[in-house]
């Protein structure tokens, strides 16, 4: 086996098990990691860091696929592919524009940003799903919104370097 297969091996075995990490570290609420009762959104953490170094068909990819993981583990309505595409999409265009720095600040405000779209496009879903009214997500959802994107930018750059390293590292 050449040496270039076994890099892109163990890059491919790094890349699945960081997502399948992120996966379960959703199922778990560590004391001391959660706002308001909510955790860090860690599929959508990925799919920041992901998509600032990928193609904006990459970032769609990885939102797709991380958004068909996330639904596989909780309830497919509503779907968390919508917001994570779009997420990938949009932090693959602002890198492909030089928007994003590779900073501690930049990454925690493009994941503030990117999980308040989310949040505000799950509440646009249960809203829609009838089983409450938009009056009464629209209440909860400010609170799930600013918890989830303070402690998502928080935790951002603690996946988003060691990613972001080994990345770069394999791709010189």
């Amino acid at each position: 086996m050449s040496n270039l297969s076994q890099q892109t091996i163990f890059k491919l075995l790094i890349t699945i098990t960081s997502v399948l990490l992120c996966a379960l570290l959703l199922l778990t609420r560590i004391p001391g990691m959660e706002i308001f009762g909510i955790g860090p959104n860690w599929l959508l953490i990925w799919v920041v860091t992901w998509s600032s170094h990928s193609s904006i068909i990459g970032g769609l990819v990885a939102g797709l696929v991380l958004g068909l993981i996330q639904d596989a583990m909780t309830a497919p309505y509503p779907t968390h592919i919508i917001p994570l595409v779009f997420v990938g999409f949009v932090t693959a265009f602002l890198q492909k524009k030089r928007y994003i720095q590779e900073d501690f600040i930049s990454i925690a405000l493009v994941t503030f940003i990117m999980a308040v779209i989310a949040e505000t496009s799950m509440a646009i879903q249960f809203g829609l799903i009838g089983d409450q009214s938009f009056a009464e997500v629209w209440l909860q959802h400010k609170q799930v919104a600013l918890g989830s994107a303070v402690i998502s930018s928080l935790w951002a750059p603690v996946l988003y370097f060691p990613l972001s390293q080994f990345w770069q590292v394999k791709n010189n």
